[in-house]
């Protein structure tokens, strides 16, 4: 699987601006007019704006987001209407300039983030089984601790991305599921809500989040481990490191659950390695090597020396 074939979404928490606002500049980027922005009064106060293609982007509520607002250079509480979770179609490798764009844009009428926003990337899960799924656990859980490292996750998110966890790993190990539903079996003994189908299972909050696709709800797998941000470099280099994690669980012949403990402290080093692995290598991914690799401590180009 080549990674510039997969598709993804992805929904962006913001604050600063309100929706109408993010709303309207949406449209206004795309060039659709106000008329044809559709508002649904529900629990979500959901804007939807189409684009060229005619694909939907939505803005919405998110209860999780502490609003603010700037007065004169100070952050200061905001009313709900602040609460802003942009929430894209499915986009293509090639559409990710033109979300880089609009994320800009968003940012120039206001927009801004805080500790409590987060950004979560869906990727198209169509070309999974169970083997490559659990492959793909085995994976993260074998690097959740140099990711969380790395991506700087902040601790009022903790409960929305924890980690995969270790009984939940050794059952995979042990039972090896060959199906869907072998597999939604020992996903969902991870928590006490046994409903798979409701859309909010507490199921969903971990680093990587599997209920879409096992619900049936999507064909697609959620990343949940990054902080917001509207540095458009830095969406790239998240959305990026999605796809190549993804492509490299389903070209895998196999996936040790091992956990990475770099052996002199180095963790920019291990985690460099490892970027070079998934097949993050020239300028290609050149800022997203950087974005990646600045929030961890060590030695870049040595393994055994830590400055």
């Amino acid at each position: 699987m080549d990674y510039h074939d997969l598709r993804f979404g992805i929904e962006i928490e913001c604050t600063g601006a309100t929706r109408f606002t993010v709303a309207k500049t949406i449209a206004q980027f795309f060039g659709t007019g106000l008329e044809n922005v559709n508002r649904t009064l529900d629990n979500y106060d959901t804007y939807e704006i189409k684009d060229p293609q005619h694909r939907t982007w939505k803005v919405m509520r998110d209860a999780s987001i502490l609003t603010q607002q700037i007065q004169g250079n100070t952050r200061v509480s905001a009313d709900g209407s602040y609460s802003v979770e942009v929430v894209s179609p499915i986009l293509g490798y090639e559409n990710i300039p033109t979300l880089q764009e609009l994320i800009r844009t968003i940012r120039r009428v206001g927009g801004f983030v805080n500790s409590s926003c987060g950004i979560h990337i869906h990727v198209s899960a169509d070309a999974f089984d169970a083997k490559h799924l659990r492959f793909l656990c085995n994976t993260v859980y074998s690097k959740q601790n140099l990711i969380y490292k790395a991506l700087g996750v902040k601790q009022i998110r903790g409960r929305y991305c924890k980690k995969l966890d270790e009984k939940f790993i050794d059952k995979l190990h042990q039972k090896k599921p060959v199906s869907f539903f072998d597999m939604a079996e020992i996903w969902y003994s991870q928590t006490c809500d046994s409903d798979w189908q409701r859309r909010y299972n507490e199921s969903r909050y971990h680093i990587l989040n599997l209920h879409p696709l096992l619900s049936g709800r999507q064909q697609s797998i959620e990343y949940r481990c990054f902080n917001s941000t509207l540095h458009a470099g830095e969406i790239k280099a998240y959305i990026q490191f999605s796809l190549l994690l993804t492509a490299s669980a389903l070209n895998a012949t196999s996936a040790s659950r091992k956990v990475t403990v770099p052996t002199t402290a180095n963790d920019k080093y291990a985690f460099r390695v490892w970027l070079l692995k998934l097949g993050m290598i020239g300028d290609e991914f050149k800022t997203a090597r950087l974005h990646l690799l600045k929030n961890l401590t060590g030695n870049i180009a040595w393994r055994d020396r830590l400055s």
